[in-house]
């Protein structure tokens, strides 16, 4: 694994959630977050990154820790601006669907967007 995927990783595993939340909704922005974790409302993510003591659901922190490991292996080489496209752009890697997509509608799959991403990092 290279240094800057582990640092991703080891980011995404360590922080906590709501400095994680509150770092995603500033280079995804809030609806795009919500979107990812599978809330209707943004007033989630707000909550959420707010640590007001509500917490997403184990599988929404799931969704949350990757869309977070994906950024900043893409933020290491990429404005957010860049970074937010490419998660909301059709991916090829991903069948045409968008990553944000994928990591919502695809639980566990965490290996086949982490590979789009590392793809799109090294090609830019």
């Amino acid at each position: 694994m290279a240094a800057i995927e582990l640092k991703a990783y080891t980011a995404s595993v360590r922080t906590d959630m709501p400095e994680l939340v509150g770092a995603l909704r500033d280079v995804l922005g809030a609806q795009l977050v919500a979107y990812i974790a599978g809330v209707k409302e943004t007033r989630a993510v707000r909550q959420w990154a707010e640590d007001d003591g509500r917490r997403p659901q184990p599988k929404q922190e799931q969704r949350l820790r990757l869309a977070y490991r994906v950024a900043a292996l893409l933020l290491d080489q990429d404005a957010p601006r860049v970074v937010q496209a490419w998660f909301q752009g059709m991916n090829p890697q991903l069948d045409d669907v968008a990553p944000a997509r994928f990591i919502r509608e695809t639980d566990g799959d965490d290996a086949k967007v982490l590979a789009a991403a590392q793809s799109f990092a090294a090609n830019g």
